[in-house]
């Protein structure tokens, strides 16, 4: 081994000063360096991870989310459909009832009309004949050249009444 140390021109004391300065260098690199660096790389890849996390969970609350937009704009339009049906149905209802009444009204204002018509022709007869009556005397007063008295007025009155 002696030949090999001065063969290589060995110097133990350099050697051990030179393991004693390499063993400084990496606690110091270790101390000031790489913990950080290790530490800082620690946090950034939790950051990350917590990061993916998050992006997945927010994926997957839009996913609810669309999901639920999607059941409930199904439902709002179920539900406009049945109002719409309803509000047909209910104008339907609504256009026979007011067919119906309307109807019933001019029914009724037929009715009273031919009752008024009715009542007016009986009280335009019942002064035709009261006029034809007393045409009728006046004629026959003049044709007899005498005064019709009470009994006679009644039988002529009777005999219009008659026609």
């Amino acid at each position: 081994m002696d030949e090999l140390i001065k063969t290589f021109h060995i110097d133990w004391k350099l050697l051990i000063a030179q393991v004693v300065n390499f063993a400084i260098v990496v606690f110091a690199l270790y101390k000031f360096a790489y913990k950080p660096l290790l530490k800082t790389m620690n946090e950034r890849t939790g950051k990350i991870e917590k990061g993916l996390k998050d992006a997945e969970l927010s994926q997957e609350q839009l996913a609810q989310a669309e999901e639920v937009k999607k059941k409930e704009i199904l439902k709002a339009k179920k539900q406009a459909r049945e109002i719409i049906e309803d509000a047909t149905e209910q104008a339907g209802q609504n256009e026979e009832k007011i067919i119906a009444n309307a109807k019933a009204q001019a029914a009724k204002v037929v009715e009273d009309a031919k009752k008024q018509i009715q009542a007016e022709k009986e009280k335009m007869l019942a002064e035709v004949k009261k006029e034809v009556g007393q045409l009728v005397v006046l004629a026959t007063e003049k044709v007899l050249d005498r005064k019709v008295d009470g009994a006679d007025e009644q039988s002529i009155d009777d005999a219009v009444r008659d026609l």
